[in-house]
Protein backbone atom coordinates (compact mmCIF):
# COMPACT_ATOMS: atom_id res chain seq x y z
CA UNK A 1 0.00 0.00 0.00
CA UNK A 2 3.02 2.67 0.87
CA UNK A 3 4.77 1.20 -2.52
CA UNK A 4 1.17 2.15 -4.40
CA UNK A 5 1.04 5.65 -2.10
CA UNK A 6 4.43 6.72 -3.06
CA UNK A 7 3.87 5.77 -6.68
CA UNK A 8 0.77 8.27 -6.94
CA UNK A 9 2.57 10.69 -5.33
CA UNK A 10 5.34 10.72 -7.98
CA UNK A 11 3.17 9.72 -10.65
CA UNK A 12 1.56 13.81 -9.71
CA UNK A 13 4.29 15.30 -8.95
CA UNK A 14 5.88 14.61 -12.92
CA UNK A 15 2.22 15.68 -14.07
CA UNK A 16 2.36 18.51 -12.16
CA UNK A 17 6.35 19.08 -13.48
CA UNK A 18 4.72 18.23 -16.76
CA UNK A 19 2.03 20.66 -17.16
CA UNK A 20 4.70 24.04 -15.65
CA UNK A 21 6.79 22.71 -18.56
CA UNK A 22 4.03 22.82 -20.95
CA UNK A 23 2.88 26.53 -19.46
CA UNK A 24 6.79 27.44 -19.48
CA UNK A 25 7.27 26.31 -23.40
CA UNK A 26 3.23 28.70 -23.98
CA UNK A 27 4.14 32.10 -24.40
CA UNK A 28 1.88 34.14 -21.62
CA UNK A 29 -1.11 36.32 -23.29
CA UNK A 30 0.17 39.38 -22.04
CA UNK A 31 -2.68 41.19 -22.48
CA UNK A 32 -5.00 39.13 -20.85
CA UNK A 33 -6.06 42.03 -18.51
CA UNK A 34 -7.41 43.67 -21.59
CA UNK A 35 -10.92 43.29 -21.88
CA UNK A 36 -11.66 40.86 -25.23
CA UNK A 37 -13.11 43.20 -27.11
CA UNK A 38 -10.61 45.38 -27.08
CA UNK A 39 -7.97 42.95 -27.66
CA UNK A 40 -10.26 41.30 -30.44
CA UNK A 41 -9.93 44.95 -32.02
CA UNK A 42 -5.85 44.92 -31.90
CA UNK A 43 -5.76 41.76 -33.52
CA UNK A 44 -8.23 43.44 -36.48
CA UNK A 45 -6.24 46.84 -36.44
CA UNK A 46 -2.93 44.56 -36.86
CA UNK A 47 -4.55 42.23 -39.68
CA UNK A 48 -5.55 45.37 -41.25
CA UNK A 49 -2.17 47.56 -41.17
CA UNK A 50 -0.16 44.38 -42.83
CA UNK A 51 -2.62 44.52 -45.57
CA UNK A 52 -2.56 48.22 -46.39
CA UNK A 53 0.92 47.62 -45.91
CA UNK A 54 0.90 44.98 -48.59
CA UNK A 55 -1.62 46.71 -50.82
CA UNK A 56 -0.37 49.91 -51.01
CA UNK A 57 3.48 48.31 -51.37
CA UNK A 58 5.33 49.52 -48.60
CA UNK A 59 6.66 46.22 -47.35
CA UNK A 60 10.24 47.41 -48.12
CA UNK A 61 9.26 50.39 -45.55
CA UNK A 62 8.28 48.08 -43.11
CA UNK A 63 10.89 45.36 -43.25
CA UNK A 64 13.49 48.30 -42.82
CA UNK A 65 11.34 49.93 -39.93
CA UNK A 66 11.74 46.71 -37.79
CA UNK A 67 15.23 46.52 -38.88
CA UNK A 68 15.53 50.07 -37.91
CA UNK A 69 13.82 49.17 -34.23
CA UNK A 70 16.13 46.23 -33.68
CA UNK A 71 19.92 47.72 -34.98
CA UNK A 72 18.96 50.71 -32.53
CA UNK A 73 18.31 48.83 -29.63
CA UNK A 74 21.07 46.51 -30.64
CA UNK A 75 23.70 49.04 -31.01
CA UNK A 76 22.06 50.99 -27.42
CA UNK A 77 22.66 48.23 -25.53
CA UNK A 78 26.19 47.87 -26.83
CA UNK A 79 26.99 51.67 -26.02
CA UNK A 80 25.23 51.09 -22.80
CA UNK A 81 27.38 47.85 -21.56
CA UNK A 82 30.52 49.43 -22.69
CA UNK A 83 29.74 52.86 -20.63
CA UNK A 84 28.96 50.62 -17.67
CA UNK A 85 32.87 49.49 -18.02
CA UNK A 86 33.75 52.83 -17.59
CA UNK A 87 31.33 54.30 -15.11
CA UNK A 88 29.45 51.78 -12.96
CA UNK A 89 26.15 53.89 -12.85
CA UNK A 90 25.71 56.19 -15.45
CA UNK A 91 23.05 59.07 -14.86
CA UNK A 92 19.44 59.38 -17.00
CA UNK A 93 21.29 61.94 -19.02
CA UNK A 94 24.17 59.93 -20.37
CA UNK A 95 21.19 57.18 -21.14
CA UNK A 96 19.49 60.00 -22.79
CA UNK A 97 22.97 60.50 -25.17
CA UNK A 98 23.49 57.17 -25.84
CA UNK A 99 19.87 56.39 -27.07
CA UNK A 100 20.21 59.50 -29.47
CA UNK A 101 23.58 58.03 -30.89
CA UNK A 102 22.53 54.56 -31.24
CA UNK A 103 19.56 56.11 -33.57
CA UNK A 104 21.64 58.64 -35.34
CA UNK A 105 24.17 55.93 -36.41
CA UNK A 106 21.48 53.74 -38.07
CA UNK A 107 19.70 56.98 -39.28
CA UNK A 108 23.32 58.02 -40.93
CA UNK A 109 25.10 54.72 -41.86
CA UNK A 110 23.06 53.69 -44.49
CA UNK A 111 23.51 57.11 -46.16
CA UNK A 112 27.47 57.13 -45.88
CA UNK A 113 27.47 53.12 -47.04
CA UNK A 114 25.23 54.43 -50.06
CA UNK A 115 28.06 57.38 -50.82
CA UNK A 116 30.72 55.23 -50.21
CA UNK A 117 29.24 52.81 -52.69
CA UNK A 118 28.00 55.19 -54.88
CA UNK A 119 31.60 56.70 -55.48
CA UNK A 120 33.51 53.61 -55.78
CA UNK A 121 31.29 51.98 -57.83
CA UNK A 122 29.18 54.14 -59.81
CA UNK A 123 29.01 52.15 -62.72
CA UNK A 124 27.78 48.92 -61.50
CA UNK A 125 25.22 50.87 -59.35
CA UNK A 126 23.80 52.62 -62.33
CA UNK A 127 24.04 49.81 -64.98
CA UNK A 128 22.35 47.18 -62.23
CA UNK A 129 18.76 47.51 -63.62
CA UNK A 130 20.18 46.43 -66.99
CA UNK A 131 22.92 43.96 -66.25
CA UNK A 132 19.49 42.19 -64.93
CA UNK A 133 17.66 43.13 -68.01
CA UNK A 134 20.08 41.22 -69.94
CA UNK A 135 20.62 38.42 -68.03
CA UNK A 136 16.99 37.88 -68.11
CA UNK A 137 17.12 38.20 -71.33
CA UNK A 138 20.06 35.72 -72.04
CA UNK A 139 18.28 33.14 -69.51
CA UNK A 140 15.72 33.89 -71.93
CA UNK A 141 17.73 32.89 -75.26
CA UNK A 142 19.17 30.03 -73.67
CA UNK A 143 16.26 28.36 -72.92
CA UNK A 144 15.13 28.82 -76.50
CA UNK A 145 18.18 27.72 -77.81
CA UNK A 146 17.89 24.80 -74.76
CA UNK A 147 17.72 21.80 -77.78
CA UNK A 148 20.87 23.35 -79.89
CA UNK A 149 23.43 23.33 -76.65
CA UNK A 150 22.51 19.18 -75.98
CA UNK A 151 24.64 16.45 -77.79
CA UNK A 152 22.63 15.26 -80.92
CA UNK A 153 21.97 11.77 -79.27
CA UNK A 154 20.20 13.67 -76.39
CA UNK A 155 18.27 16.71 -78.27
CA UNK A 156 16.62 13.52 -80.38
CA UNK A 157 14.95 12.13 -77.55
CA UNK A 158 13.08 14.96 -76.45
CA UNK A 159 9.80 15.25 -77.49
CA UNK A 160 8.31 17.91 -79.45
CA UNK A 161 5.84 19.20 -76.40
CA UNK A 162 9.69 20.59 -75.19
CA UNK A 163 10.03 23.27 -78.46
CA UNK A 164 6.68 24.75 -77.25
CA UNK A 165 7.42 24.52 -73.18
CA UNK A 166 10.74 26.47 -74.05
CA UNK A 167 9.31 29.10 -76.32
CA UNK A 168 6.21 29.79 -73.54
CA UNK A 169 8.80 29.85 -70.72
CA UNK A 170 11.35 32.43 -72.69
CA UNK A 171 8.60 34.49 -74.20
CA UNK A 172 7.42 35.10 -70.31
CA UNK A 173 11.07 35.63 -69.33
CA UNK A 174 11.66 38.57 -72.18
CA UNK A 175 8.16 40.08 -71.15
CA UNK A 176 9.70 40.59 -67.58
CA UNK A 177 13.37 41.78 -69.41
CA UNK A 178 10.99 44.63 -70.58
CA UNK A 179 9.54 45.02 -67.22
CA UNK A 180 13.07 45.72 -65.41
CA UNK A 181 14.30 47.63 -68.02
CA UNK A 182 12.18 50.19 -66.60
CA UNK A 183 12.68 49.63 -62.88
CA UNK A 184 15.06 51.98 -62.16
CA UNK A 185 11.85 54.33 -60.60
CA UNK A 186 11.06 51.46 -58.61
CA UNK A 187 13.95 50.64 -57.04
CA UNK A 188 14.71 54.23 -56.45
CA UNK A 189 10.60 54.00 -54.92
CA UNK A 190 11.81 51.27 -52.89
CA UNK A 191 14.83 52.46 -51.88
CA UNK A 192 13.29 55.72 -50.10
CA UNK A 193 10.36 53.62 -48.42
CA UNK A 194 12.94 51.84 -46.97
CA UNK A 195 14.76 54.30 -45.93
CA UNK A 196 11.71 56.39 -44.49
CA UNK A 197 10.93 52.69 -42.60
CA UNK A 198 14.61 52.27 -41.14
CA UNK A 199 14.44 56.29 -40.10
CA UNK A 200 10.72 55.52 -38.08
CA UNK A 201 12.23 52.33 -36.83
CA UNK A 202 15.39 54.29 -35.55
CA UNK A 203 13.54 56.47 -33.86
CA UNK A 204 10.62 54.75 -32.07
CA UNK A 205 13.11 52.56 -30.36
CA UNK A 206 14.72 55.57 -28.53
CA UNK A 207 11.02 57.51 -27.65
CA UNK A 208 10.30 58.07 -24.15
CA UNK A 209 8.23 56.08 -22.49
CA UNK A 210 4.82 57.01 -20.84
CA UNK A 211 3.69 56.39 -17.56
CA UNK A 212 0.05 55.75 -18.90
CA UNK A 213 -1.67 52.67 -19.72
CA UNK A 214 -4.54 52.77 -22.00
CA UNK A 215 -6.40 49.43 -23.05
CA UNK A 216 -5.67 49.38 -26.56
CA UNK A 217 -1.97 50.94 -26.68
CA UNK A 218 -1.33 47.85 -24.04
CA UNK A 219 -2.64 45.35 -26.51
CA UNK A 220 -1.12 46.75 -29.87
CA UNK A 221 1.92 46.71 -27.64
CA UNK A 222 2.02 43.16 -27.55
CA UNK A 223 0.97 42.94 -31.03
CA UNK A 224 3.78 44.48 -32.07
CA UNK A 225 5.86 43.21 -30.13
CA UNK A 226 5.30 39.49 -31.50
CA UNK A 227 5.98 40.96 -34.98
CA UNK A 228 9.02 42.19 -33.93
CA UNK A 229 9.93 38.75 -32.89
CA UNK A 230 8.82 37.14 -35.60
CA UNK A 231 10.86 39.67 -37.93
CA UNK A 232 14.02 39.06 -35.57
CA UNK A 233 13.62 35.20 -35.68
CA UNK A 234 12.91 34.74 -39.67
CA UNK A 235 14.88 37.77 -41.13
CA UNK A 236 18.13 37.56 -38.83
CA UNK A 237 18.15 33.84 -39.98
CA UNK A 238 17.75 34.38 -43.66
CA UNK A 239 20.03 37.34 -44.01
CA UNK A 240 23.09 34.42 -42.55
CA UNK A 241 21.83 32.09 -44.90
CA UNK A 242 21.58 34.11 -48.00
CA UNK A 243 25.20 35.63 -46.91
CA UNK A 244 25.71 31.72 -46.54
CA UNK A 245 24.92 30.95 -49.92
CA UNK A 246 26.18 34.14 -51.59
CA UNK A 247 29.71 33.44 -49.87
CA UNK A 248 29.71 29.78 -51.89
CA UNK A 249 28.42 30.91 -54.78
CA UNK A 250 30.97 33.72 -55.26
CA UNK A 251 33.67 31.31 -54.57
CA UNK A 252 32.59 28.90 -56.59
CA UNK A 253 32.26 31.35 -59.58
CA UNK A 254 34.84 33.53 -59.22
CA UNK A 255 37.45 30.95 -58.41
CA UNK A 256 36.56 27.44 -58.61
CA UNK A 257 35.27 28.11 -62.37
CA UNK A 258 37.64 30.16 -63.73
CA UNK A 259 40.70 27.45 -62.40
CA UNK A 260 38.99 25.02 -65.03
CA UNK A 261 39.51 27.32 -67.44
CA UNK A 262 35.17 28.26 -67.46
CA UNK A 263 33.62 31.46 -66.83
CA UNK A 264 29.81 32.26 -66.75
CA UNK A 265 28.86 35.78 -68.43
CA UNK A 266 27.11 38.42 -66.23
CA UNK A 267 29.31 37.07 -62.79
CA UNK A 268 28.31 40.13 -61.19
CA UNK A 269 24.48 39.99 -61.79
CA UNK A 270 24.32 36.15 -60.76
CA UNK A 271 26.28 36.65 -56.94
CA UNK A 272 24.18 40.29 -56.79
CA UNK A 273 20.88 37.77 -57.68
CA UNK A 274 22.00 34.88 -55.16
CA UNK A 275 21.64 36.95 -52.24
CA UNK A 276 19.02 39.20 -52.82
CA UNK A 277 17.12 35.77 -53.95
CA UNK A 278 18.47 33.96 -51.31
CA UNK A 279 16.94 36.13 -48.67
CA UNK A 280 13.23 34.39 -49.68
CA UNK A 281 13.50 31.61 -48.09
CA UNK A 282 13.54 27.59 -49.97
CA UNK A 283 12.04 29.71 -53.43
CA UNK A 284 14.84 31.93 -54.33
CA UNK A 285 17.60 29.65 -53.54
CA UNK A 286 15.80 27.23 -56.01
CA UNK A 287 15.62 30.20 -58.72
CA UNK A 288 18.95 31.11 -58.02
CA UNK A 289 19.84 27.33 -59.13
CA UNK A 290 17.57 27.47 -62.26
CA UNK A 291 19.24 30.62 -63.08
CA UNK A 292 22.72 30.10 -62.70
CA UNK A 293 22.82 26.29 -64.26
CA UNK A 294 20.80 27.85 -67.08
CA UNK A 295 23.71 30.69 -67.72
CA UNK A 296 26.13 27.54 -67.73
CA UNK A 297 24.34 25.30 -70.49
CA UNK A 298 25.07 28.40 -72.44
CA UNK A 299 28.68 27.87 -71.86
CA UNK A 300 28.50 24.24 -72.28
CA UNK A 301 26.21 21.08 -71.48
CA UNK A 302 29.61 20.11 -69.02
CA UNK A 303 29.39 23.83 -67.32
CA UNK A 304 25.88 23.39 -66.61
CA UNK A 305 25.92 19.87 -64.80
CA UNK A 306 29.32 21.05 -62.77
CA UNK A 307 27.45 24.40 -61.66
CA UNK A 308 24.09 21.91 -60.98
CA UNK A 309 25.89 19.81 -58.82
CA UNK A 310 28.09 22.44 -56.71
CA UNK A 311 24.82 24.41 -56.46
CA UNK A 312 23.01 21.23 -55.15
CA UNK A 313 25.53 21.20 -52.34
CA UNK A 314 24.70 24.40 -51.48
CA UNK A 315 21.13 23.83 -51.71
CA UNK A 316 21.05 20.61 -49.15
CA UNK A 317 23.25 22.56 -46.85
CA UNK A 318 20.96 25.25 -46.73
CA UNK A 319 17.76 23.36 -46.71
CA UNK A 320 19.40 21.95 -43.24
CA UNK A 321 20.37 25.08 -41.99
CA UNK A 322 17.22 26.96 -42.80
CA UNK A 323 15.03 23.75 -40.96
CA UNK A 324 17.25 23.83 -37.87
CA UNK A 325 17.41 27.29 -37.57
CA UNK A 326 14.16 28.77 -38.90
CA UNK A 327 12.09 25.96 -38.43
CA UNK A 328 13.36 25.37 -34.67
CA UNK A 329 13.05 28.76 -33.54
CA UNK A 330 9.63 29.53 -35.48
CA UNK A 331 7.95 26.17 -35.29
CA UNK A 332 7.21 25.85 -38.94
CA UNK A 333 7.21 23.05 -41.52
CA UNK A 334 8.94 23.03 -44.68
CA UNK A 335 5.60 22.30 -46.51
CA UNK A 336 3.84 24.98 -44.25
CA UNK A 337 5.96 27.59 -45.67
CA UNK A 338 6.00 26.68 -49.15
CA UNK A 339 1.78 26.78 -48.78
CA UNK A 340 2.09 30.03 -47.25
CA UNK A 341 4.10 31.14 -49.96
CA UNK A 342 2.67 29.58 -52.98
CA UNK A 343 -0.81 31.41 -51.74
CA UNK A 344 0.77 34.71 -51.12
CA UNK A 345 2.32 35.11 -54.58
CA UNK A 346 -0.98 34.26 -56.06
CA UNK A 347 -2.37 37.51 -54.19
CA UNK A 348 0.03 39.63 -53.78
CA UNK A 349 2.57 38.60 -56.24
CA UNK A 350 6.88 39.09 -55.73
CA UNK A 351 6.00 40.77 -52.57
CA UNK A 352 4.34 37.89 -51.34
CA UNK A 353 6.83 35.93 -51.50
CA UNK A 354 8.80 37.92 -49.17
CA UNK A 355 5.63 38.78 -46.70
CA UNK A 356 4.35 35.29 -46.25
CA UNK A 357 7.41 33.97 -44.04
CA UNK A 358 7.50 37.21 -41.58
CA UNK A 359 3.67 37.31 -41.57
CA UNK A 360 2.61 33.22 -41.14
CA UNK A 361 5.56 33.03 -38.24
CA UNK A 362 3.85 36.04 -36.52
CA UNK A 363 0.19 34.54 -37.09
CA UNK A 364 2.07 31.48 -35.03
CA UNK A 365 2.94 33.22 -32.24
CA UNK A 366 -0.09 35.01 -31.41
CA UNK A 367 -1.96 31.42 -32.19
CA UNK A 368 0.77 29.65 -29.85
CA UNK A 369 -0.03 32.36 -27.38
CA UNK A 370 -3.57 31.80 -26.99
CA UNK A 371 -2.94 28.40 -26.62
CA UNK A 372 -4.70 27.36 -30.43
CA UNK A 373 -2.05 25.73 -32.10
Amino acid sequence: MAFTQADDKRGKVAADDATAAALVATPPQLDSHVPWHIRLGSYLLMALGLLLVMFVGVLPGLLAACLGFLLTRWLNTVLVRLVVLVRRHPGPRVMGWLSRLSSTVVILAPLLMLFFTFSHYRSYLLTAPHQFTELTDYVARTILEFKDNLPEDIAAMLPKEAEEVQRTVAYYLWAKAGALANAGRIWLLGFLYAYVGLLIGALAAVRSHSNQHAPLTDALKVRVGRFGDAFRQIVTAQFWIASFNTALTAFFLLLVLPAFELRLPYTPALITLTFVAGLIPIVGNLLCNAVITIVGLSVSPMTALICLGFLILIHKAEYFINAKVVGQKTHIAVWELLAVMFVSEAIFGPAGLVAAPLFYAYLKKELEAARLV
